[in-house]
């Protein structure tokens, strides 16, 4: 399929759009401090661009080494030729294939071959190193473009960015450890469980603002592998005291969690029997102990006489070497050789990019939560320390920058009017301070269905979680349902207790028949309380309502059941009067109006979520949901099966046919306009999304009737970036965050495009990130104030909370439905990455396709996926 460009009307806003830019003015202007320093100069001339390709002196690489092998190699050639063959020139390397340098260092259709001979670790290796210019980078690009001249996009000047980025990163790599554009230091790291502990660091990378290039810095921390023991390791991943307590315990799980850990790993084998230590990458484990697996070994000293010995005997005989824990699995490095775990060392410095489990997720929360002032410090403390803009390699590439992190100017914008039901014993509407409010003394807007046919499923131990105590909490629900307006008639449903371990799908069959129905009707809900955070135990639950019986579950831990909480209570009677077709609470109706100018509205949010690392062949999930009413308030969910980690959504149109058809029938109106937001794009994506998925809703709508052209506002949404602000004075919240309304649309924003930075929530601890929203197309000619605004104020009416939230709920709620496909597709095993996607970010992400195809070719093809009918157009996902 052939696509053609958008249809452009007249006024309408594009990407790139020379002086297109726009600005808003609402709100009390503050200085903010954000976190990037002015690169005062820049080289406005050539950088050359090389094609890398290292190969050992004999024969090729089988596989290419480490990252930092390779860097280390090229660094040891740019050291040895530097004043010879390169004349003096500084390059700078990515660690693959490409390279960069100020000046020429062969011509334009030749090859300059450098040779190395390269010490790792007492083993010498002879290189050589091929350079061929593949490109001459002008980087007076990044004027025009920063400075609005030229029809110039952010895809364009990438090249330049990424040699500056290497020439700062060149020299971090000196200090820190380095992967992509962050850098980590063991300095103050902390032990979490399972062999990892925790390293700080920053990120680092070059950013364009308006006339002015930037260098972005920010904390970072992430997860490594602790060095030492592999054996200390294991222990502390099984969660056993001694090896000799795992000896018959080795099951086939047991197997499986250790081989996840361990693959890819570096390691080093180390024993008396060899010189120094041997360096090899894991690829498995063996499926048996080493007392077990065996093979056929010729004795130097018997030599034709062959035998059939166990790997344990191969290195008593062979080394001398007897081992204490023959029972555990080899580690299986290059040709299947096997080693023994318990002579092995985990090299240092190693990345862990597997899946954190919840106590380590706890610690790494803990880890990165640091106050404003604190993670301010530390950037300029770092800055201070590396003194960028006083290195050779960075003066080179004909860069100067400060050490001072930037004044930019913001806003903070007037928070809404909030309503609730006006049989509220409080005033219903107010203005909220501080982003929070409560809802004593106030009822729901509306009420959804009564509550007439439920029951409870119990899913723990009845020893613990009694009947009496069930129905002690349900009495405190039911009352505190009755006080925010949500009536439930039935007081005592039935309790049915289900055993976590065995069929909870039958489990929930039994209490959904022991609901007491009147003819005709079905049963409402099921109130599940789980016996801890399990995950696995809640998908289940999900996708046996969402596909099997086609009832809302709504599930809670069982440590609450004990002490009946009314503010807990409170939080599930939102969710259950979403769930049941409530509205919980709404703008100023008048103001709404006024800002949608009187249109009929429809917001549409977009989300595309990605397998987990190494599920290539599982398919990618795209949630779209669309408003059903004139205020943004209720939402109805359509989820896309996508080939593996594709990012552009196909199916597109037909989502949005259904959407246009139900807001249709739910307000008997047409949508004269349509605000779509859509997240998991990143800046480089921006032109191809929107113009693919633009035409995608403009034929939706011309589908259903000739010539229906409703206004189309198109915005992509950004929350996994770097960009931080920090209030200066007494301007911030108790938390020392700028304070909700806070807006940024200067500066530090993306040339060309009306975007900005928002801060439309009270954080509750650590740095606040703002979202940052970019426009990139409107028919409706919105100013900068009437887009701010607007999204601001519909992060008030996020349905669950009494607070403002950080994303703009369209958005929002479609990260929940992309987690809900978790459970959905639960029976098909496949595993998800977090909802906010992980090609969100400012240059996108590896191994992520923009386009029609996968990045991993698969059989998954692109379907609307359905759920139960019965829960079709509601609010399930809540």
């Amino acid at each position: 399929m052939s696509f053609r460009p958008p249809l452009q009307r007249p006024g309408a806003v594009a990407v790139p759009a020379p002086g297109g830019k726009s600005y808003g003015t609402l709100g009390r202007r503050q200085k903010v401090y954000a976190n990037y320093v002015e690169i005062e100069k820049y080289p406005e001339r050539d950088i050359y661009q090389y094609d890398v390709v290292i190969r050992p002196e004999r024969g090729d690489f089988k596989k290419l080494p480490p990252p930092a092998y390779m860097r280390s190699v090229f660094d040891a050639a740019m050291g040895e030729h530097r004043k010879g063959k390169l004349k003096g020139t500084v390059m700078v390397f990515d660690s693959r294939k490409v390279a960069y340098a100020p000046q020429r260092v062969c011509g334009p259709k030749e090859a300059l071959e450098l040779e190395i001979s390269f010490n790792d670790d007492g083993r010498t290796e002879n290189y050589v190193i091929r350079l061929r210019e593949a490109a001459v980078v002008n980087t007076s690009i990044l004027t025009e473009f920063m400075t609005g001249r030229g029809n110039i996009n952010v895809g364009e000047v990438q090249s330049a960015l990424n040699a500056l980025d290497l020439a700062i990163g060149s020299v971090l790599h000196l200090e820190m450890v380095g992967f992509n554009r962050s850098f980590f230091t063991r300095e103050q790291s902390i032990p979490t469980s399972g062999g990892l502990e925790l390293w700080r660091g920053f990120s680092f990378s070059v950013r364009p603002g308006i006339d002015h290039l930037y260098l972005n810095v920010n904390t970072a921390v992430t997860a490594m592998y602790t060095p030492g023991s592999l054996l200390e390791a294991i222990t502390r991943i099984l969660d056993v005291r001694d090896p000799s307590q795992l000896r018959g315990r080795l099951t086939v799980q047991v197997l499986r969690e250790m081989s996840t850990f361990l693959r890819g790993l570096v390691i080093f084998l180390r024993h008396r029997g060899i010189q120094g230590r041997r360096k090899f990458a894991v690829r498995g484990t063996t499926p048996k102990g080493l007392d077990e697996e065996s093979f056929d070994w010729e004795d130097p000293n018997k030599p034709g006489m062959p035998e059939n010995i166990t790997i344990a005997q191969y290195y008593q005989r062979r080394y001398n070497i007897r081992l204490n824990y023959p029972f555990l699995p080899g580690l299986v490095g290059r040709k299947n050789s096997v080693f023994p775990i318990e002579l092995c060392e985990i090299a240092e410095n190693q990345r862990y990019k597997g899946h954190l489990d919840e106590k380590q997720t706890g610690d790494m929360v803990k880890f990165a939560c640091q106050r404003p002032g604190d993670n301010m410090n530390r950037i300029m403390d770092v800055l201070q320390q590396t003194n960028l803009g006083r290195q050779p390699v960075v003066q080179a590439f004909g860069l100067s920058m400060s050490n001072r992190l930037t004044e930019v100017e913001s806003r903070v914008m007037a928070a809404p009017t909030v309503s609730y039901g006006r049989a509220s014993r409080e005033a219903p509407s107010f203005v909220p301070q501080g982003g929070a409010w409560n809802m004593r003394g106030r009822q729901v807007v509306t009420p959804g269905e009564e509550l007439n046919y439920w029951a409870v499923l119990v899913l723990a131990n009845r020893q613990y979680i009694t009947e009496a105590a069930v129905q002690g909490f349900v009495a405190t629900l039911v009352d505190c349902c009755w006080q925010t307006g949500l009536k439930i008639n039935e007081q005592r449903p039935p309790i049915y207790y289900g055993n976590p371990h065995a069929e909870i799908p039958r489990a929930m069959q039994q209490a959904w028949k022991s609901i007491r129905l009147r003819p005709g009707a079905s049963p409402q809900l099921l109130l599940v309380i789980l016996p801890s955070t399990n995950t696995q135990v809640y998908q289940v639950v999900k996708n046996s309502a969402y596909t099997t019986l086609g009832v809302h579950t709504q599930c809670m831990q069982s440590k609450h059941i004990q002490r009946p909480n009314k503010q807990y209570c409170a939080n599930l009677c939102l969710k259950m009067n979403s769930k049941l077709g409530g509205t919980n609470q709404s703008l100023h109706v008048p103001h709404m109006e006024t800002m949608l100018r009187k249109k009929s509205t429809l917001f549409l949010g977009c989300d595309v979520t990605h397998p987990a690392p190494g599920e290539q062949h599982k398919p990618s999930i795209a949630s779209v949901v669309g408003s059903t009413d004139f205020l943004g308030l209720r939402y109805v969910a359509t989820l896309i099966q996508l080939p593996s980690r594709q990012e552009m959504v196909d199916k597109l149109q037909e989502a949005v046919v259904r959407h246009l058809k139900i807001f249709y029938r739910k307000t008997k109106a047409k949508p004269q306009r349509i605000v779509f937001y859509r997240d998991g794009v990143s800046e480089t994506q921006f032109i191809q999304v929107r113009d693919r998925e633009l035409i995608e809703i403009q034929r939706a709508c011309a589908s259903l009737e000739q010539g229906y052209k409703p206004d189309i506002t198109f915005l992509a949404v950004l929350k996994r970036h770097n960009t931080r602000f920090f209030p200066m004075g007494r301007d911030g919240d108790r938390t020392g965050n700028c304070v909700p309304g806070t807006i940024v649309d200067r500066s530090v924003t993306m040339p060309g495009i009306t975007d900005f930075y928002l801060f439309a929530h009270a954080a509750i601890q650590g740095t606040s990130r703002p979202t940052h929203y970019y426009v990139l197309h409107d028919d409706a000619h919105s100013s900068a104030d009437d887009i701010q605004q607007l999204t601001y104020h519909l992060c008030y009416t996020y349905a669950i909370c009494t607070r403002s939230v950080s994303l703009v709920p369209p958005v929002y709620y479609a990260h929940r439905v992309a987690d809900r496909a978790r459970c959905h597709l639960v029976d098909m095993g496949v595993g998800f990455e977090e909802a906010t996607s992980s090609s969100s970010g400012h240059y996108g992400g590896v191994g992520v396709s923009v386009g029609g195809r996968p990045a991993v070719a698969g059989s998954v093809t692109a379907k609307v996926i359905k759920i139960n009918s019965l829960l079709d157009e509601t609010m399930y996902f809540m």
